[in-house]
């Protein structure tokens, strides 16, 4: 509630005359409360609903939720993880090394598979023990730890125009590129994003 400073002053009057009320008494009781209008209260709620409703219709446009299974793609996935896809970002974007992607199992369309996208097209890729090489240079592959690699070795290939290739981090028991090949484009649709359950895994999928 505001304050309000009240100050007075002294008056001195003669004998013969009465004092005058000072003009600057302040008025008694309490100060008035600010009112809001119902219909502003109205407006606010109205403001604030249409405000969800859009954000809801936004993110069941752009987002999908999806559930992995499996453990190919520890430590930042695991098994029954709830994550967000961009259904709408390779639409507008190019899909670049590093991105953990949602694409449709080659061998069989009505599964779907999450790994990372370790080469793109036209890339010269091989695998030495474990290490992996694009374009003549080792990857550095901090999203892999120590006990998650492997030894295995693959000659060097080419990807093909309009195919990636595709690794899981849990490069020991992962089954991915190494296994069925590059990964067409046309059967990619959708970018991992935030891993919203369970909460001690949530946060941005990188």
């Amino acid at each position: 509630m505001e304050t309000v400073q009240q100050s007075s002053s002294n008056t001195e009057t003669s004998p013969s005359t009465s004092a005058a009320p000072c003009p600057c008494t302040p008025a008694t009781g309490p100060a008035p409360i600010p009112r809001i209008e119902t219909g502003t209260i109205g407006l606010l709620f109205r403001d604030l609903l249409f405000s969800a409703v859009a954000a809801i219709l936004i993110i069941a446009f752009l987002y999908q939720p999806v559930r992995v299974e499996g453990t190919s793609m520890l430590p930042r996935l695991e098994d029954s993880d709830r994550l967000f896809i961009n259904k709408f970002v390779y639409r507008f974007a190019a899909i670049e090394r590093g991105d953990v992607v949602v694409f449709r199992y080659p061998r069989n369309p009505e599964t779907s598979y999450i790994k990372r996208v370790i080469a793109l097209p036209g890339d010269r890729l091989r695998i030495d023990r474990g290490r992996v090489w694009v374009n003549g240079k080792p990857q550095r592959e901090r999203y892999v730890p120590e006990q998650y690699r492997d030894s295995r070795s693959m000659a060097e290939i080419v990807v093909p125009e309009g195919a990636y290739f595709m690794m899981g981090d849990h490069r020991s028991i992962s089954s991915d590129s190494r296994e069925f090949g590059p990964v067409e484009r046309s059967l990619i649709y959708g970018k991992a994003v935030f891993v919203y359950w369970p909460a001690k895994d949530a946060g941005v999928v990188r």
